[in-house]
C-alpha cells in the first residue's frame, strides 16, 4: 500500500468513466439541459456565518482507508436526517471505484434537502462540471493536487458561468501557494494525503494562518469529535466538512448534535 499512488489510481479509473459517460449523454447534451435548470443554491453563503461554525454533512458508503463504513448505506434516508438536523450543506460523494458513490445520488439528494448540495469527485474536465450542474450540484470540489493551474483556471470559470461555486481543496504549502494565486475565494485544507491516505495531524494549524482573511475555509477529515470542532470555531474556521464519523455512528442525527452542540 505504501508506494501505492491511490489519487494517481482513483484519477485513472475516473478518466475511463468519464469516456463512458461522453457515450451515454454527449458534453452538448449537457449543456443543452443547463439551460433550463433553476439557479444554484448558494454554497459558499450556506456556510459563511458570522460567529458560528458550519457543517457540511457527507454522505458516503466506503472510503479507500476505511473500506465500508456504512453497511445499511441509504442515501435518501440518511439526506432526511440532515434535513432534519439543519446542516447549512450536503456534501454527495460520487465517485464509483473507491467509494461507492454515484451521480444520480445528486439530484435524489437535492430533492429533500433544502440546503446547498456539493458534489465531491475527481472533477478532471469540463464535462465533469456541466454534469455535476445537471445532477442538481451547486458547488464542486476541485483537488488542487490532481489539476495544472490552467485547469482549475478553466474549470472554476465554467462553474462560475453556471453558478456553481468551486471548494478548492489543499493538504501542504505548495498546493496552499498554487491556489492562493488563483484567488479561489473558497478553501478546503484536507489533512488526508491523497496520494498515500496517510492522515498528517496538524495540518490545519500549519495552513490556516497562511490564508489571508476574507477566504472562506472549509476543514475536511479527521474530525472525530465536539473538541476537533470546537479547536476549529476557535481558530477562525467558517465550516468543517465531516463523512467518516457520521457515518459510522449508528445515530447519526444524535451524533451530529453531539459533534456540533447543537
Amino acid at each position: 500500500m505504501a508506494n501505492k499512488d491511490v489519487l494517481k489510481e482513483i484519477a485513472q479509473k475516473k478518466k475511463e468513466r468519464i469516456i463512458l459517460a461522453k457515450q451515454q449523454v454527449s458534453e452538448e447534451d449537457l449543456k443543452a439541459k443547463v439551460e433550463g435548470l433553476p439557479a444554484a443554491r448558494p454554497f459558499m453563503e450556506s456556510i459563511n456565518k458570522p460567529r458560528q461554525i458550519s457543517l457540511i454533512a457527507e454522505i458516503k458508503k466506503q472510503s479507500p482507508s476505511r473500506g465500508v463504513i456504512r453497511e445499511d448505506f441509504n442515501h435518501q434516508d440518511i439526506a432526511r436526517i440532515y434535513e432534519e438536523c439543519g446542516v447549512q450543506a450536503v456534501s454527495v460523494l460520487t465517485e464509483e471505484d473507491y467509494f461507492g458513490g454515484n451521480i444520480s445520488y445528486l439530484s435524489d439528494v437535492k430533492s429533500i434537502v433544502s440546503c446547498p448540495v456539493l458534489r465531491k469527485d475527481f472533477i478532471l474536465e469540463p464535462y465533469q462540471v456541466y454534469e455535476s450542474r445537471v445532477f442538481g450540484a451547486d458547488a464542486i470540489l476541485l483537488i488542487a493536487g490532481l489539476l495544472t493551474r490552467e485547469k482549475m483556471v478553466e474549470l472554476m470559470g465554467i462553474a462560475d458561468t453556471l453558478g456553481m461555486d468551486c471548494l478548492v481543496e489543499v493538504h501542504d504549502e505548495k498546493e496552499l501557494k498554487k491556489v492562493l494565486n488563483l484567488k479561489a475565494p473558497l478553501i478546503g485544507i484536507n489533512s488526508r494525503d491523497l496520494h498515500t491516505l496517510e492522515v498528517a495531524p496538524g495540518t490545519t494549524e500549519k495552513l490556516f494562518p497562511l490564508i489571508p482573511k476574507g477566504k472562506v475555509v472549509v476543514v475536511e477529515s479527521g474530525i472525530k469529535s465536539s473538541q476537533d470542532v470546537l479547536f476549529l470555531k476557535i481558530l477562525g474556521v467558517n465550516a468543517v466538512l465531516i463523512g467518516g464519523a457520521i457515518m459510522s455512528a449508528p445515530d447519526i442525527k444524535n451524533k451530529i448534535e453531539e459533534l456540533m452542540g447543537w
